[in-house]
């Protein structure tokens, strides 16, 4: 009985919840190639004393996958997404708000279609948050060597 409940409350909520949406980005065009922009990236972290926890190839995840899943559409040329966190701004936006936790560890992308590059990231909300995203778009800006 307790499984037949469970399900149909998890088939209310899916009900409930409408239809997803795509997050708010911010994203910058970037004057160069792929290779070069993520090269950028990973050095304006890195020169921060940051360290670039994963870098996830979702590019190739998604080539290399498509036929699996039923698909041939090509939906990038090339996309990485390099995470990491900062303890220093992460602890100030978490002594503000604990649940500020769901935003670590932070990201950003580069991604190429069409024959443009773009880096970019996340849009954060108003409030402590702003701090994470004003690091972010700093990051970017060196690496886009502005």
């Amino acid at each position: 009985m307790k499984t037949k409940i469970a399900s149909l409350l998890f088939s209310a909520s899916v009900a409930l919840a409408g239809t997803a949406h795509a997050q708010d980005v911010i994203t910058y065009n970037f004057d160069g190639s792929f290779g070069d922009a993520t090269f950028a990236v990973e050095n304006a972290i890195v020169d921060r004393g940051l360290v670039i926890d994963y870098v996830s190839h979702v590019g190739e995840m998604l080539a290399r996958t498509g036929a699996d899943v039923g698909s041939s559409a090509m939906i990038f040329d090339n996309a990485d997404i390099f995470l990491f966190c900062s303890a220093a701004v992460s602890r100030r936006v978490m002594e503000a708000d604990p649940m500020n936790i769901v935003h670590c560890p932070y990201s950003i992308f580069v991604e190429e279609r069409d024959g443009g590059v773009t880096i970019g990231h996340r849009a954060y909300p108003d409030g402590p948050m702003q701090e994470v995203e004003a690091l972010l778009d700093s990051i970017i800006l060196d690496a886009m060597g502005r």
